[in-house]
Order: C-alpha cells, then structure tokens, then sequence
C-alpha cells in the first residue's frame, strides 16, 4: 500500500491524535445502534409507527452514507481538520436537538442533520489518520485499532442504550454525545495539523444531491413495504426512481470536472471489491443489532438493561477480533482471507440465528451469533480497510476513506430497510396462516438472518477470488 504523503520524520503528536479521533470515531457509530434498545420507550413517549421507529435509525445511515462522498472530497478541498470540527459542532447541536425533542418529527429530523454532521467528520477523521501514520506496519496498528473500536463503537451503543433509558430516560442517548464532542474540539487543535489536496476545485454537489436522495428514496420504497404491496408507487415507484438517481449519479461522475467519485479511482480492483465486501457484511450487521435487540426483548423478555449488557460480547469479540487476530493474519495469509474468510464465519453466524424461534434462549441461540458474527467482522473490517485505501495518495486519500466509510452506512441503511421490510412480510404471512403472532414475529427475526446468510456468503466469495492476496507495498 502506497504511503499517503510521507514526511521524513513521524508526528511526535500521531499516537494522541488517534486517540481523540477513534473517541470521536466511537460516539460516530455509537448513535448508529444506541436507538436500537430505546425504541419502545421512544414510540410510547412521542407515538411513532414501526416505519417511523426505522426512519429513528435509518434516517442518520441514509444521510450518513449519503453525504459520506462530498464530505471526503470537501475535507481535501477545504481542509481535513477543518470539516472535522465543523462536523463535530453540526453533530452535537443536532443531538442536542434530539435530546429536546417533543414530536416524532424533531427528532427524526435531527437524526438526518446528525448524520450529515457524521458524514463530514468521519471521512476527514480517517484521512487524517492515514496521513499521520506514514510507516507500514504502524499505520496497519493504527487501522486495527481504529477498526476494532469502530466495532466496540457500535456494540457500545446497544449496551449504552440499555443503561442510560433504565437509569435515566431515552433522552440521554443524545446527550451524552455533547461532553464528547466538546473534548475532542478542544483536544483537536494542539494534537492535529491542517491538511489539504494541492489540487483544488469545486465540490461535486449535484452528484451528493444525487447520490442521497437515491439512497433515501430506495430505503423509503423499502420501508413502506410494511403498508404497502410490492406494486405500489410508494414502494416500485419510489425504488425506481431511487434506482435512476444512483444511475444519475454515476453519469454525472463520468462528467463533472471534480467528481465526489473518479471513476478511473474505481479501476482499483482491491478498492472496488473491498467497498463490495463492506456493503455485504453491514447489510447484515445493522439487521442483527436491530431485530435480535427486539427479539431479546421481546421474545425473551429481557429487561433494556439485561439486553444492552447482553450485546457486551460482540463488542468484545470484534475489538479481540480487530486488533490481535487481524494484524497476525494479514502478513501470513493476506487480504484474501481478511475479507472472504471473515465474511465465511459472520456467515456460519447468520446461519445459527436463522434458527431462532419462541422457544429459544440466549446461551443457546443468540450467543453463538454474538461470537461468531464479530469474530467474522473484526477480520473483515481491518481487511476491506486496508484494501479499500489501497494505493492512495494524498491528493485523493479524502475519496477512498470517505467511500470506506460510505460502503458501511450504504450498506446498513438498504439492508436495515431491505432485511426489516422482508422479515416483516414473512411474519404477515404466517399470521395469515394461522400463527400466532409471536411464533410468526420470531420466524420473521429468523428469515432476516437467512437473507444476511445469503449476502455475507456473495460477499464471501467476491473477497476471496476478486481481491489480491496483499495490498501494493508502502514505502517507507
């Protein structure tokens, strides 16, 4: 892998500065499943349908992933640490506002402006990482690490989620994203240079505009599947049109002096397999940390706080996962079975909690899962990490962190929307048969995960014979 800007001598500032960035990095996907454990006391206190508990979720991944792009390629343009401290602000002002909020409509609304705040710091975050750490084997220690707690981040946020609505109230969610957030602001400018491309130009705002309204429109489609048959204009017609806008947006790519995604930077083959590889594993994960905390709850009956603490392994495991298996495989085996195989376990995984039922419990059924599916991921991530910035420079290093980081909000929000929406109509169709409506809302649970089996077996495969063995060598 190609050095990103290599300076003769490593920032003395560089371990710290990581520090400050992976907390930030952590309250990031925090608030990706921090809602899940809240759900029921959110829609008792504010009224929300089912579809506007997925939009409470999804309405943060869909901005997120959306504007992931143009956040990347303003961080080059304008300034990395620029856009992560303008990001960090719009970030804890919005979950200010979802602390505050009185109607169902606040507080998703603040969910999108949350997630553009995301989208401008994340991709700035990882670039600056990755321009800090300029030697091979200490910047693979700092990726392992930003991977392993970018997992603990999000498993963090179930566990948290439990704690906060049992002791205090729903509210503190949000919350306690501010004292975070004013930390690191502060920590920032002593710890972190500013940064730029040399090459400057005009953002690609009509491809962002695109590109997010795609992904809005497909997840809405997908969402309204629940009310809506298959053939309605809510459902098609929103999909279609979704579909175009993505079609639209990699035209106007083809186009545009200063694309949000060079084209040319896709003939990558490691970067473009390793985005694919990304989207196949979170299309499953954001589905597990949303229906199993459901079906923990439930259908187990366990309490908000028994549940938060019981999704403490799966953080354990992807940081064990991350950080101590992965950079022991990589130089042994390669990225191919980073990416192939850890997506060949969180598989047997999703395969073990296809088989949930009313009668299952959580040593039995929902552990194994537990292990197996961050066991898988820890590898996957620090793999599709490695390879997705494979060949970077620091003209463009804004682009692939921002599509790294896109590939897992894009991913969580199609599949959250596509998963949910499928398990649904399975559960309604078993009612319709004569079961009884837990029996049914458990198999729905059920066949969303034999859906995630699916995508994480492609994914499987395409890491294992699209990637090569190891990324280009860095120098020095």
């Amino acid at each position: 892998m190609t050095s990103i800007s290599p300076t003769p001598e490593p920032d003395p500032r560089r371990w710290r500065a990581l520090g400050v960035i992976c907390l930030v990095q952590v309250m990031l996907l925090l608030d990706v499943t921090v809602v899940n454990v809240a759900l029921p006391p959110i829609q008792r206190d504010l009224g929300l349908t089912t579809t506007g508990l997925a939009w409470v979720v999804n309405g943060y991944t869909v901005t997120y992933g959306g504007v992931l792009m143009l956040g990347g390629r303003l961080g080059d343009l304008l300034g990395r640490r620029r856009l992560f401290l303008t990001g960090l602000a719009i970030f804890a002002l919005s979950s200010a506002s979802a602390g505050v909020a009185q109607q169902a409509g606040l507080l998703v609304a603040s969910r999108f402006v949350q997630g553009i705040g995301a989208a401008l710091v994340s991709p700035a975050a990882l670039s600056m990482v990755t321009l800090l750490f300029t030697q091979r084997q200490e910047r693979a220690r700092a990726m392992a690490i930003w991977s392993g707690l970018a997992g603990v981040g999000v498993a963090l946020g179930v566990m948290l989620s439990g704690v906060l609505t049992t002791i205090t109230s729903w509210r503190w969610i949000f919350f306690i994203n501010l004292p975070i957030a004013a930390f690191a602001f502060l920590a920032t400018f002593p710890l972190i240079s500013e940064s730029r491309a040399a090459k400057r130009g005009r953002p690609d705002v009509l491809g962002a505009v695109l590109v997010t309204l795609g992904l809005l429109l497909v997840v809405f489609g997908l969402l309204e599947k629940d009310t809506h048959p298959w053939l309605s204009f809510l459902v098609l017609g929103c999909v279609a049109i979704g579909v175009l806008c993505l079609i639209g947006f990699v035209l106007v790519e083809a186009r545009v002096a200063q694309p949000l995604v060079p084209l040319t930077f896709l003939r990558s083959r490691n970067r473009s397999i390793a985005n694919v590889v990304r989207i196949c594993y979170y299309v499953g994960f954001a589905t597990l940390f949303f229906s199993l905390s459901l079906y923990v709850q439930h259908i187990l009956h366990f309490s908000a706080l028994a549940t938060g603490f019981a999704f403490v392994p799966f953080g354990a495991v992807i940081l064990f996962s991350a950080t101590m298996v992965a950079p022991r495989l990589l130089p042994r085996f390669g990225l191919r079975a980073l990416n192939g195989g850890g997506l060949a376990i969180a598989t047997v995984g999703y395969v073990l909690l296809s088989g949930l039922s009313t009668h299952g419990t959580y040593l039995a059924d929902v552990l194994p899962g537990l292990i197996l599916v961050p066991l898988g991921g820890g590898l996957v991530l620090v793999g599709s990490t490695v390879a997705g910035v494979d060949g970077a420079t620091g003209e463009d290093a804004g682009i692939a962190t921002s599509m790294n980081n896109a590939s897992m909000q894009i991913g969580s929000a199609i599949g959250l929307a596509a998963l949910v929406s499928l398990g649904t109509s399975h559960a309604t169709v078993l009612q319709h048969a004569g079961a009884d409506p837990m029996s049914a809302t458990a198999h729905g649970y059920a066949f969303s995960f034999a859906i995630a089996a699916g995508v994480t077996t492609l994914g499987a495969v395409l890491g294992f014979i699209g990637i090569h063995p190891t990324a280009r060598k860095a120098n020095s």
